[in-house]
């Protein structure tokens, strides 16, 4: 599986705005949260998972979302490409990163929130995540 977007869209009329995403499918979802870099701290790298699916959505703001496929748990790469996908909170997409994959996450505006659901439950997550120094794969902006 590769990364993807799933696209949304919004309906407005004179009671306000409603933004979606429904091709979006909850089927696998075991939990989520939401991440609100510092302003000292943009990026939140990296963060590998052989079975966590990732899902993001962004609720205020824009982020880049950088990923990497993984082609050696204990030693990956450093020639390996970084992809990007950016997203606002005026995109309605949801980003899915499948397992695999390495993410980073960097806020590009104050205040900005990115929504994650993931697949795998909190008791297993110990197993899956793998963390790589922040440097370990350049973000070129």
């Amino acid at each position: 599986m590769i990364p993807k977007i799933i696209q949304g869209g919004n309906f407005s009329d004179h009671r306000g705005t409603i933004s979606y995403v429904n091709d979006f499918k909850f089927t696998d979802i075991e939990r989520f949260y939401i991440i609100s870099n510092s302003e000292e701290n943009p990026i939140r790298a990296w963060q590998g998972h052989k079975l966590d699916n990732k899902n993001f959505y962004c609720l205020a703001g824009s982020f880049n979302i950088h990923f990497i496929k993984i082609d050696n748990w204990e030693n990956p790469s450093k020639e390996l490409t970084v992809e990007t996908i950016f997203v606002s909170a005026d995109d309605n997409k949801i980003v899915h990163i499948p397992a695999g994959y390495a993410n980073a996450i960097e806020s590009l505006e104050k205040d900005s929130k990115l929504i994650s659901f993931s697949t795998l439950p909190l008791a297993n997550v110990g197993d899956d995540d793998i963390r790589y120094a922040s440097d370990y794969w350049e973000i070129k902006g």
